[in-house]
């Protein structure tokens, strides 16, 4: 483009910007002239950041950023994109930015660029119900990161998040709550409004307790955004989820009613009811000691309050989701288990293996004290 009518342009431009930003137009027009690429790119970022610029980002970066885009780092062309989508008048207009955002860095020399922009048109297919088309990019994007040794988190975290809003929609919980919480790991939580903050921590929490491929909800119970729900309105629902964690059925009971609070859990109340009496039920073999883990059906129904002829199905699968190993004696209706699911302990936990490290301890020197008494001779010896 003609050199004249870019400086024209901009010119154009630095009066329509409000007063207190035409000071990053100078920087602007200074560094384009320069050819100081790289400190253009910053400041044009920077100056797309402010809310204040939001009326000019679509007219800059179709009739500015386009003309020098080959000589600018390519991930940064394409969030100096993204932040001019959101100017868009809809989403079927911004779907047709991206799309053409996404064939401009379609190259081997910025295949992270072009993850990064094929990512961002995804999130636009979803909010247009198009789960077919969001999948298929969403695909190609999982095969090339997965060939890279390394990426920017900003990337990574942007295809985890929209990743997760895909399954959210298609209603898999347990790949929902796994892709949200590597989204998470991605970025700084104090960039998280609070309200957005909760409602993560609300939908992590909703699919951690209904998916039924979820049994141990370690990561959540220890993330800080955990913390957001500690409100009268939400306190509940993290609740809830301790009392899982522990197989309170006491505690499940107190809370009961207010599962109806949320439509989803109010959905699976049944299903809900069968993974609490798992819970207890590795609760109630995990305060055991590893030698007194034969347990009769009688004592399993008294400790995850199931009926009698229920039990062999609730070991059974236990067995089958890898919360126990052991073998069930049909005949004499006993559960050996020689193994639990190790999960996260809360205070209440860690004491009782606080007790059981003392009768391990005491049992030991019991152990010596006779070893010493009946052995007299032979230590003399």
């Amino acid at each position: 483009m003609d050199p004249e009518i870019v400086a024209n342009f901009l010119s154009e431009q630095r009066e329509n910007a409000p007063e207190d930003l035409q000071q990053s137009f100078l920087s602007i027009e200074d560094y384009w002239d320069r050819k100081l690429w790289h400190q253009l790119t910053d400041v044009l970022v920077d100056y797309f950041k402010t809310p204040a610029s939001a009326p000019q980002r679509l007219p800059l970066f179709r009739r500015f950023i386009l003309t020098f885009s080959e000589k600018i780092n390519q991930l940064k062309f394409v969030s100096l994109g993204l932040l001019a989508a959101t100017q868009c008048s809809d989403d079927q207009e911004r779907l047709s930015f991206l799309t053409d955002l996404t064939a401009k860095v379609n190259k081997p020399a910025s295949q992270d660029a072009y993850v990064y922009a094929l990512v961002a048109a995804s999130d636009v297919k979803l909010r247009l119900q198009d789960l077919a088309g969001a999948r298929k990019d969403l695909d190609t994007a999982e095969s090339i990161l997965d060939s890279f040794d390394s990426v920017e988190t900003e990337v990574h975290a942007t295809f985890y998040r929209t990743n997760a809003s895909y399954y959210q929609a298609k209603a898999e919980f347990g790949s929902f709550y796994k892709n949200a919480l590597l989204y998470l790991a991605c970025i700084d939580l104090a960039s998280l409004t609070l309200e957005d903050a909760r409602s993560r921590a609300y939908d992590l929490s909703i699919a951690a307790l209904i998916s039924d491929s979820i049994y141990n909800f370690g990561e959540l119970l220890l993330h800080p955004i955990l913390d957001s729900l500690n409100t009268p309105e939400h306190s509940w629902l993290r609740d809830l989820l301790f009392a899982f964690n522990r197989g309170d059925l006491n505690a499940y009971n107190v809370l009961e009613n207010n599962i109806s609070k949320a439509p989803l859990l109010d959905e699976h109340k049944t299903f809900l009811w069968q993974k609490i009496s798992l819970a207890a039920l590795t609760e109630a073999v995990f305060r055991r000691p590893p030698h007194d883990r034969a347990m009769t059906f009688q004592t399993i129904s008294q400790e995850t309050k199931v009926q009698p002829h229920e039990i062999e199905i609730l070991i059974m699968k236990a067995l089958s989701l890898g919360l126990l190993k052991g073998s069930i004696d049909q005949v004499a209706e006993v559960a050996r288990i020689n193994w639990v699911q190790p999960k996260v302990l809360d205070m209440k936990q860690i004491d009782n293996m606080r007790l059981r490290l003392k009768d391990w301890d005491s049992s030991v020197n019991q152990l010596g004290n006779w070893i010493e008494g009946v052995g007299k001779d032979v230590w003399a010896a």
